[in-house]
């Protein structure tokens, strides 16, 4: 997640939360927390469209992995911080359930299509195609306070 999101979810400036990350730069490695070169940062700016004058940051953003989000929990010692955390926390959770409940499904699929011969095809064909048109509609991600 960009820093300027993760400040938006906490209630800070963008530039509250990186200085809190400076002062506490040892609870960041590199697998936790890294930062945009200038090309990365350009592609960004494009898929987010032109900023309003005076909104374009003149420092590379931060990027945070899962543990950088859960690290940043003790450097931002607010109530909100902490809400914020467990919602992110739980959000990282479900995702990777549902990530490693879809490739099991997959794997289970194709070991019952060895087992058995063309006779289900139709079958496992149609389950197949539920499988990968199984997109449930986007709900909107994000703390909601």
């Amino acid at each position: 997640m960009l820093d300027g999101h993760l400040a938006e979810l906490y209630g800070v400036a963008t530039k509250v939360l990186n200085r809190a990350v400076v002062r506490n730069i040892e609870r960041f490695p590199e697998d936790f927390m890294f930062q945009l070169n200038k090309e990365e940062q350009e592609i960004l700016r494009c898929q987010f469209g032109t900023l309003g004058w005076g909104r374009y940051s003149k420092y590379l953003p931060r990027v945070f992995t899962e543990q950088g989000v859960a690290m940043l929990s003790s450097v931002l010692n607010s109530q909100r911080a902490i809400s914020v955390n467990i919602a992110i926390m739980r959000a990282f959770v479900k995702l990777r359930q549902m990530i490693l409940s879809h490739k099991g499904l997959a794997r289970r699929l194709k070991e019952l299509e060895k087992k058995y011969d063309a006779r289900f095809k139709i079958v496992f064909d149609a389950i197949r195609l539920l499988i990968d048109e199984s997109e449930e509609p986007k709900r909107r991600i994000g703390f909601k306070a």
